[in-house]
């Protein structure tokens, strides 16, 4: 056999393995003294082997072995800090230890934090413990809305002042900010806010439903006050051209914006097409009233042509003409607001439980349900003995506390006994 002085990998080949050698000295294989006296034909048959052989899997194996070998440590810890604390503010580590503050959450959820040159820990921290928040509440402030550090305190307390405006006292104040901290400390657009929570006073509504508005919709509060102006006298017009009497105006309008504040986010053109559409769907104006305000302004925010969808599914899936559909839609307007595939789903998850088109059609609220909460409620019954699909689903229906209210009395229903137990038996001895 052929033996060479080179380490026997494997042999180079052009493919996109990793590359392997035949190693040698001075361009000719050194041979050793047992190869004398080998036949050229069995060299010959060596060579031929030598240059068919694959790759070895083996050398390619090792190359990716001693690759990982110098793979650097951190790329097994894709969430490590040891390289981003170099770069961190210690100053600003320091003061959130010193208010107990847990370092690990922020670097998790908002580490940018810590790496910003001016921070104001100590006069923010102070800022809320003036107001009334202890250690424990202060150090979940800062750790839930790390942002707060690099606020300016002067910007923070006008806002504190605005808040204000709608809070009762300080006490107040502390819990809003613990509940909604992200809003308190959102400080910008600072003058529009304080203009639009006058403008919303000068209207009437309460405080408590401003302050709602300030933590949950704060979208609003970004509008220039003259905007927010626009669109109510928009929807004071609407309401009086679709038949609203002026003695009502005001409740209704007040109680549109407590149960949908965004409905001042909408612009004037989207609701002068979407009651055009309904008017020239069939709906009269007292019918067209009914539905914005029973969908509570949420109609405002759907284009005609998704209303339309809906409506030509809900035809053809209940089989009924425009006038049936139409006082189906006065019952259940979420037939408007629903789309298409939120509607299949509802609909097929009540035929699965043996629920048929026609008492669908007879109560179609039902359809306001979420196919798990129906599910849940048929159970319930089921289990005492009440058979919704052989009754009505009035009792299906409604509200959680409507429904364990309908629920109680047929519960009490059925367990009530046939004989007084407090009258006595007439046994004889």
């Amino acid at each position: 056999m052929l033996t060479t002085y080179c380490s026997y990998l494997c042999l180079c080949s052009k493919s996109q393995h990793p590359l392997c050698f035949l190693s040698y000295r001075s361009d000719e294989y050194i041979l050793s003294p047992r190869t004398v006296g080998i036949s050229q034909w069995t060299a010959g048959m060596l060579w031929k082997l030598l240059g068919r052989c694959q790759p070895c899997r083996l050398c390619a194996f090792r190359r990716m072995l001693s690759a990982s070998q110098y793979r650097p440590v951190l790329a097994y810890f894709p969430y490590t800090t040891d390289n981003r604390s170099n770069k961190e503010n210690k100053r600003t580590v320091e003061k959130l230890y010193k208010f107990s503050v847990d370092i690990r959450k922020i670097r998790r959820l908002k580490g940018w934090v810590l790496l910003e040159d001016e921070t104001y820990v100590e006069e923010i921290a102070n800022i809320l413990q003036q107001l009334g928040a202890d250690e424990t509440a202060v150090a979940s402030i800062l750790e839930r809305c790390p942002e707060a550090i690099v606020c300016s305190p002067t910007a923070v307390n006008t806002q504190r002042g605005i808040w204000q405006l709608v809070c009762k006292n300080e006490e107040e104040l502390v819990k809003l900010i613990q509940q909604f901290p992200e809003s308190f400390f959102t400080v910008k657009d600072q003058e529009n806010r304080k203009l639009n929570i006058q403008f919303f006073q000068e209207l009437g509504l309460k405080n408590v439903v401003i302050s709602r508005f300030l933590t949950t919709a704060s979208n609003v509060f970004h509008n220039p006050v003259e905007k927010n102006k626009q669109m109510i006298s928009i929807l004071q017009e609407s309401y009086l051209n679709l038949g609203g009497s002026e003695a009502n105006m005001k409740v209704w309008l007040l109680k549109l914006l407590s149960q949908n504040p965004f409905i001042l986010l909408n612009s004037s053109v989207a609701i002068g097409e979407t009651l055009e559409f309904l008017q020239e769907q069939g709906f009269t104006n007292s019918e067209i009233l009914q539905l914005v305000s029973k969908l509570k302004g949420f109609l405002f925010q759907l284009c005609p042509r998704n209303i339309q969808t809906s409506i030509s599914f809900s035809k053809n899936a209940f089989k009924c003409s425009d006038h049936d559909l139409k006082q189906l839609v006065l019952k259940c307007p979420a037939l408007l607001y629903y789309s298409v595939p939120v509607l299949k789903e509802r609909i097929q998850g009540l035929l699965k439980e043996g629920i048929s088109i026609a008492q669908i059609r007879e109560t179609p609220m039902v359809l306001e349900l979420t196919p798990q909460i129906v599910q849940y409620r048929i159970r319930k019954l089921n289990s005492l003995g009440y058979r919704i699909k052989d009754g009505h689903l009035a009792n299906l229906n409604g509200t959680r506390k409507e429904f364990e209210a309908s629920f109680d009395k047929i519960q009490a229903k059925k367990g009530r006994p046939l004989f007084n137990p407090v009258a006595p038996l007439n046994v004889e001895e």
